[in-house]
């Protein structure tokens, strides 16, 4: 009996086949967290010409970013301990899409802290997206496979890093700023006013981004995945002493 239930559970745990439905839907995942990481490099110059800032206070805008993810690892970790895969990815796209709603007003207003607080929450859905995708993917299908099926994930993401640049230089960075000289000129209210106007292009970038988001998480909230059990091992009793967060919260460092 002990033989046979271990059969099936080796069975259950590694997949003669990669799911491709679910593969797919993961390789999107990777693709749109690598499009917005990427879109980092056109707000920086973007929001240090809006707002005059100096390299040290442009840098920010990377610090509140990148800093998420060692605040948020180990909390999605957990995250993904409790809810399962699935759920943590639907989660993590939420997340993501309030951080893109979060520019809208950042914009309105033009406030460099909003923006930066939009940065943070939108990094913090993305750090929960890479716990729980990562080791997913490894996952879908036979163990032999799993480094081919990461890489050809991680080729979408590299893909989308790629084309964020030409997107965002396009629609964000259309705008022709004026000069420091020139904004050393104007009054308090005509340099809001030219703020908000600038700002402004982010608007319907990141409400798109949003929208792509919330249609990607109702998406997978709705089609029925592969389950996996796997991480059940590293509970306590289990077979391994490493914790579940460890698995898919290391490799984003």
């Amino acid at each position: 009996m002990n033989i046979t239930t271990t059969q099936q559970t080796a069975t259950t745990r590694d997949p003669q086949a990669t799911d491709v439905r679910a593969m797919s839907i993961a390789t999107v995942l990777f693709f749109m967290w690598g499009f917005l990481t990427c879109l980092n490099d056109i707000l920086i110059p973007h929001l240090k010409g809006i707002f005059s800032l100096n390299y040290g206070q442009a840098l920010l805008v990377q610090f509140a970013f990148f800093s998420s993810y060692f605040i948020f690892a180990m909390p999605s970790g957990k995250l993904v301990d409790w809810r399962g895969y699935k759920q943590a990815m639907v989660i993590g796209l939420i997340v993501m899409a309030c951080g893109a709603l979060l520019f809208l007003p950042a914009a309105s207003t033009a406030s460099f802290p909003l923006f930066l607080s939009a940065l943070v929450i939108l990094a913090a859905g993305i750090t929960c997206l890479q716990v729980s995708a990562n080791p997913y993917v490894t996952n879908l299908g036979p163990t032999a496979t799993a480094a081919s099926r990461l890489n050809l994930a991680q080729a979408f993401n590299s893909f989308g890093t790629t084309i964020a640049p030409f997107f965002g230089g396009a629609l964000i960075l259309g705008a022709i700023q004026a000069s420091p000289e020139t904004l050393k000129s104007f009054s308090t209210a005509a340099l809001q006013t030219y703020r908000e106007q600038q700002a402004s292009s982010v608007r319907l970038p990141y409400l798109g981004i949003a929208l792509t988001l919330l249609v990607l998480a109702v998406a997978i909230g709705l089609i029925k995945l592969p389950t996996t059990d796997f991480t059940r091992d590293f509970r306590p009793g289990g077979s391994s002493a490493a914790p579940p967060a460890a698995s898919g919260s290391s490799p984003i460092f």
